[in-house]
């Protein structure tokens, strides 16, 4: 499968990373993610590991949380955008697996108190 370059702003094409489902798999998971380390400003027993989006945070409040959630999908739609396929499939891929676990670490976190991956 080869990507889809699609007409961009200003000419820019665009050539998305990895396949749709992926793709589509990666942002449900960062916006849970990014909805989970917003929470974790906001409960007393979980804290944001992240000094980026902490320095957001400090920065801009709750609203630097979103802020660093999308640099964080900026930069890897960018890094998907310059790899050639198939390398771009495995590195959307391997960043699914990673929003993988840190949401489920973060899900289970925000609801028992306790992280599985604790620190």
């Amino acid at each position: 499968m080869t990507n889809v370059r699609t007409p961009g702003i200003d000419g820019i094409d665009l050539d998305p990373p990895g396949s749709i489902g992926m793709r589509a798999m990666f942002f449900v998971l960062w916006g849970i993610d990014m909805v989970a380390a917003t929470l974790f400003f906001l409960v007393p027993y979980a804290t944001e590991l992240n000094p980026v989006t902490v320095w957001f945070y400090e920065q801009f409040g709750l609203g630097g949380v979103p802020i660093a959630a999308i640099c964080y999908a900026g930069l890897v739609v960018a890094i998907g955008h310059y790899l050639s396929e198939p390398i771009d499939r495995r590195f959307v891929g391997a960043m699914v697996v990673v929003y993988f676990v840190l949401v489920t670490n973060n899900v289970v976190l925000l609801l028992s108190g306790d992280a599985p991956l604790g620190v």
